[in-house]
């Protein structure tokens, strides 16, 4: 099995479970599901979804950041909605923060994620 190594940064929220941030494999990197913690004071951002979406990219973007790549570097996205209303802003936010080509992505509806928040992404990122 290639090298394993755990990655971890203070500039994301801390895990809040039995799992790490992210965890590389080689030149791949597997990020766990960010929700819109801040992550000094591990409260949501917001109520609204817009806000907790783009603190979810900033929290992604950390992680990225301690592995030593960007959200450039991600192939693959798994986004949990708890509304699919919300379907065209996540449309709307990520083309701030991507270009193309973009990413792999899925958009998966649920009925709740933890703390109450409204959008969690995961995803796998390449350096």
């Amino acid at each position: 099995m290639a090298d394993k190594s755990i990655i971890a940064t203070d500039s994301a929220p801390q895990a809040i479970g039995t799992y790490s941030q992210a965890v590389k494999v080689g030149d791949t990197v597997y990020l766990s599901g960010q929700i819109p913690l801040h992550p000094t004071n591990m409260q949501l951002v917001a109520d609204e979804f817009t806000p907790q979406l783009e603190q979810v990219l900033q929290n992604l973007q950390a992680v990225c950041q301690a592995a030593g790549g960007s959200l450039t570097d991600i192939v693959k996205l798994n986004i949990y909605l708890t509304d699919l209303a919300n379907f065209t802003t996540v449309n709307e936010v990520m083309s701030r923060h991507f270009q193309q080509p973009y990413p792999a992505r899925a958009a998966i509806g649920v009925s709740q994620l933890p703390k109450g928040a409204l959008v969690e992404i995961d995803g796998v990122m390449v350096l």
